[in-house]
């Protein structure tokens, strides 16, 4: 397998990933009443799975 074709398979599965993680059933996991630091539980998961993906990303993508 050549090089550009295992970073589209890591992109693709990133973005099976990123569906799982903004998709309804996980999102109503984290819709509660809870506040961490006076910011809705809600808004820290959509944040930190944000940031995570955007780092695998920039891991997938910058690697030679």
């Amino acid at each position: 397998m050549n090089q550009s074709n295992t970073k589209m398979q890591r992109l693709a599965v990133i973005f099976v990933f990123a569906n799982l993680l903004f998709n309804y059933p996980l999102l109503a996991l984290f819709n509660r009443a809870v506040m961490l630091g006076g910011i809705p539980l809600l808004y820290v998961y959509v944040f930190v799975a944000w940031a995570l993906l955007i780092g695998l990303l920039a891991l997938v993508i910058e690697r030679r």
